[in-house]
Parts: structure tokens; sequence; C-alpha cells
């Protein structure tokens, strides 16, 4: 049943993706604030569907990650808030080592990053196309 529920989040986190290319912009500027909306819905649907992965395999005893040293009593919330900072800061930089991928972990915080290095240059790339047809 989890993994169902992987598969549903990388269906959304494919749509999103997918999305910036299929919405139509109508604004004469250059960057509209229909683009930066765009993008941070982007970013935050990235960051909430990787952290529920990583939650996810993390809770069914994959060792995706290493947990941080300040544990709650409530450990499925502490896994859940360590998810989401592991996939913040894998999306939006290049992570400071408290919570550090580990295993199949790692290959999917690789594609977090680069996922969250080539989001604005798909957006640079949308407007200027989107610049080019008026």
């Amino acid at each position: 049943m989890e993994y169902a529920f992987v598969g549903i989040v990388a269906t959304v986190l494919i749509g999103s993706i997918t999305s910036i290319w299929t919405t139509s912009v109508k604004a004469t500027r250059r960057i509209s604030l229909e683009n930066l909306f765009v993008l941070i819905q982007w970013y935050i649907t990235m960051m909430l569907g990787f952290g529920l992965i990583y939650m996810v395999l993390q809770m069914n005893g994959h060792h995706v990650f290493t947990p941080s040293a300040n544990r709650t009593a409530n450990e499925c919330f502490s896994i859940l808030q360590d998810s989401l900072y592991l996939s913040g800061i894998t999306l939006l930089s290049v992570g400071y080592g408290d919570v550090t991928p580990m295993g199949i972990g790692r290959w999917i915080a690789i594609i977090e990053a680069l996922l969250g290095y080539i989001m604005p240059a798909v957006l640079v790339a949308r407007t200027m196309l989107d610049w080019d047809e008026r």
C-alpha cells in the first residue's frame, strides 16, 4: 500500500514537471507574475513530493537518510520533519550535512537536486519562448 502511495506521488511530480510547458501565458511582459507563481508552486510540489517519498521509504525500513540528532517523542512526526527538511535542503541548495541521504536515498537526492537546478533554466526558456511568440 505504501509503495502505491509512492507511485501516486511520483505521478503527481511528473505531472507538475510537465505542467510548466502546458500552461498558457498571456502577459505582455517578459517575466510575468504567473510564471513566478508557477515556479513557486513547482518548488513546493517537488519539495513535498520528494519529502513524502523519503518518509514512506524510511518508515518501511529502507534507510534513505540519517535522522537528525534531536528526535521527538512522536517518531512519525520526526521522520516527516526530517524528510521535508532533507527534501527542501536538497532541492534548494547543496545540503548542510546534518541529515544526509544514504543508499537509494542518494540517487533520489541526485534526481531532486538536478531538478532543482533545472527549474529556473526551464522558466527562463519558457519566458523567452513565450516572448518570441508575441
